[in-house]
């Protein structure tokens, strides 16, 4: 039991590194908005290139940033139904939860790999002059995202399966 939950508290720190991550690039994304900004309504110019940078750093802040919201459990829970259930039903239902994240994940990395490689293949970049040339390698994100997503999911469930037991324990 100590070395499942030393793997659950090992990818919480991995997340916690990206989760960072995800954090400086919103910052350098409010850097990005603002230059445009600036330079549209002051000096009437702008730049393709940092237009489609806004769009391009939006990417990692989800993708990175999902893991991070489900280690600290801001995501989505319809907390209406949820805190009417006893504690026993409401860790199952964690770990069900948990344990179907994972498999929809293992899903999304499947289906997407194809598409990042194809994407690869071409050095896929920007259709616009003057835009983005390495498009390829932000949807290389994807299934780096969601394997980080994956991740967490077992971490979860490794934290509610280890609560579980302690529950059932006698005391």
């Amino acid at each position: 039991m100590k070395t499942a939950a030393s793997i659950a508290g090992a990818i919480d720190t991995l997340i916690d590194k990206f989760g960072m991550v995800a954090a400086w690039t919103s910052f350098a994304l409010v850097l990005v908005m603002a230059a445009n900004v600036l330079l549209r309504y002051m000096f009437s110019t702008g730049s393709v290139w940092a237009q489609e940078l806004e769009w391009h750093l939006l990417v990692p802040i989800s993708l990175l940033g999902m893991s991070y919201a489900l280690r600290h459990g801001e995501h989505v829970r319809v907390d209406i139904l949820f805190s009417k259930y006893q504690e026993r039903t409401k860790i199952q239902l964690e770990i069900v939860t948990a344990l179907l994240s994972f498999i929809v994940c293992v899903i999304v990395i499947r289906l997407s790999i194809p598409y990042v490689m194809q994407s690869w293949n071409y050095s896929e970049g920007s259709a616009n002059p003057g835009g983005i040339p390495y498009r390829y390698l932000l949807k290389a994100i994807i299934p780096f995202g969601f394997f980080l997503f994956a991740l967490q999911s077992l971490a979860d469930a490794i934290k509610w399966w280890l609560k579980l037991k302690e529950l059932k324990a006698p005391q």
